[in-house]
């Protein structure tokens, strides 16, 4: 049960309630990657050596953080994603229309 000062709390929110006022974040519209979505890209479980050999060096690396290690390695038009030296996600950039 509700004691006097959470009810006077409960009816001063709901009294201030249409005074709130939000500012508007417009986002623009992107296709993630639509124009490169038959790219052939890195597949989940290859190491990083095999990630190398096939598609080549990165044209930067970002870590390893944290822990597990977490390493990004950056390619024109995706980023891969390893897990010590696995490859867990293959993500495309966006594109912009």
């Amino acid at each position: 049960m509700l004691n006097s000062w959470n009810k006077l709390f409960a009816v001063a929110l709901i009294s201030l309630a249409p005074l709130a006022n939000a500012d508007e974040l417009v986002t623009p519209i992107m296709q993630q990657g639509s124009s490169n979505a038959s790219m052939e890209t890195p597949r989940t479980g290859l190491t990083m050596s095999a990630v190398e050999k096939r598609y080549g060096s990165p044209s930067h690396v970002k870590g390893p953080v944290g822990d597990p290690p977490i390493t990004v390695w950056e390619y024109g038009n995706y980023s891969v994603y390893f897990e010590g030296d696995r490859v867990i996600h293959t993500v495309l950039k966006p594109v912009k229309p």
